[in-house]
């Protein structure tokens, strides 16, 4: 599933992430007002989704439909985090130049970042 998750995808998963199953409706009334889509683009956006195989359909309640999400948060982050480093040729070091330039990651997230690195060396050992 190679596929990338628009923004409105993205807010959508946002909402079934987290609050597990949700219809339409209430998809639609989670994100902000401000940037809130007709019902009938979330609908599409959702059944399109459904067909790329990002979410599914769990019950039925009178006419309409409850969905949940198939992929996890972390996958789709991963995905979008790929997708932004083959922007740099897969080179991770601008990206975190601008982090850290940008006053965007904090000393405490490289000292995990490190953390993690080294676990990671450990388990390719």
């Amino acid at each position: 599933m190679a596929k990338r998750l628009s923004k409105l995808e993205f807010q959508v998963m946002e909402a079934l992430w987290e609050h597990g199953q949700f219809s339409i409706r209430e998809i639609r009334e989670e994100i902000p007002a401000r940037r809130r889509s007709a019902y009938t683009t979330v609908q599409t956006t959702v059944y399109r989704m459904e067909a790329k195989g990002f979410v599914r359909r769990v019950k039925k309640v009178g006419n309409f439909h409850v969905f949940e999400a198939v992929i996890t948060r972390e996958a789709a982050q991963r995905r979008l985090i790929d997708d932004v480093l083959s922007y740099f040729g897969g080179r991770s070091q601008p990206l975190m130049a601008h982090l850290i330039e940008s006053g965007k990651l904090s000393l405490a997230e490289v000292k995990e970042a490190e953390k993690l690195l080294k676990s990671h060396a450990r388990k390719e050992e």
